[in-house]
């Protein structure tokens, strides 16, 4: 239930020739306190409900906490978010022994495209592709949760 994860910005679309599988998600947050979201999301035709906790000092690291749940309550769900849906397709790469999750953004958010990798350990190493540009793990910017409330296009 912990999740470690690295997030990187992406220099090219040259991911999407790479990618095995993308689709379309859509995301809304019951809660974006500091330290604590309450995710709803619906990917596909499936929808999941995700807590999340605060990040640990090398900002790696967090719990993590995902149920899938029915579509329909997924919708019924969204409209109870917080103002500012996500919307954004999310591209698999395989690369190495890792799979990155690429997001290329719509709407408000449109010109971020994010690259994220889940590690075993906060130490592992793991391939970079030509495509993996700047980390911005650390930068709260680029948490979903932020871009919902403070798009890209405004920054």
């Amino acid at each position: 239930m912990i999740e470690i994860e690295r997030k990187f910005l992406v220099t090219s679309e040259d991911f999407k020739k790479e990618a095995f599988t993308h689709n379309r998600i859509a995301q809304g947050y019951l809660s974006s306190v500091p330290g604590r979201t309450i995710r709803v999301r619906i990917k596909g035709n499936k929808g999941f409900l995700t807590i999340k906790g605060a990040s640990n000092e090398s900002g790696l690291s967090r719990f993590e906490w995902e149920k899938e749940i029915p579509v329909d309550e997924a919708r019924a769900l969204l409209k109870l978010c917080e103002k500012g849906i996500i919307d954004k397709t999310r591209f698999e790469v395989k690369i190495g022994n890792h799979i990155f999750e690429v997001d290329e953004f719509y709407g408000e958010n449109e010109g971020l495209i994010i690259a994220e990798i889940e590690l075993e350990s906060e130490t592992e190493t793991f391939e970079k592709p030509i495509w993996l540009g700047k980390e911005v793990t650390n930068d709260n910017r680029y948490y979903n949760s932020f871009l919902s409330k403070n798009p890209f296009v405004r920054w």
